[in-house]
């Protein structure tokens, strides 16, 4: 039985070519969260009035890959101290946020958030939002395993 895990950290290319090679990632899908648009497209996303973020759901089997081992990727493969900012990209679609599914994965999130803040890993405050997981809307075909699809 697989269990879901939703992630925003900028854009959502590079995160989905780095899970999708992960053992014990059944799919990975990018698309968008978090917003008031329903059924919002790429254009409305980037222009940034939908609310959405650029996110990446992943099914996991918890057998072969913990949900916690996939928060403590998130934070290592992306800036959690930039706001709505990853490199180049600039604007609230690509905010730093978890979307937990249910109360053990909040829990762990606020934990895991809380360690790395800690343990001071980063020279700026952690700015990643931990929120319920809302609508996910899958991202147009064109951008699903987009790195895979341009031969990177």
């Amino acid at each position: 039985m697989t269990e879901k895990a939703t992630f925003a950290m900028g854009c959502f290319w590079e995160p989905d070519a780095f899970f999708s090679k992960i053992q014990g990632i059944e799919k990975a899908t990018v698309g968008y969260t978090g917003g008031k648009t329903e059924n919002p497209t790429y254009i409305q996303v980037c222009g940034g009035t939908t609310g959405h973020a650029e996110a990446i759901e992943i099914e996991f089997d918890p057998k072969k890959i913990s949900y916690e081992k996939l928060l403590r990727m998130f934070f290592e493969e992306h800036d959690p101290t930039s706001l709505n900012r990853q490199g180049p990209d600039i604007g609230e679609q690509y905010r730093s946020a978890v979307f937990y599914h249910n109360e053990k994965q909040h829990e762990l999130a606020e934990k895991v958030k809380r360690e790395y803040e800690e343990v001071r890993k980063y020279d700026k405050p952690i700015v990643t939002q931990i929120l319920p997981a809302q609508t996910f809307y899958p991202g147009e075909e064109y951008h699903q395993k987009y790195f895979e699809k341009m031969g990177k």
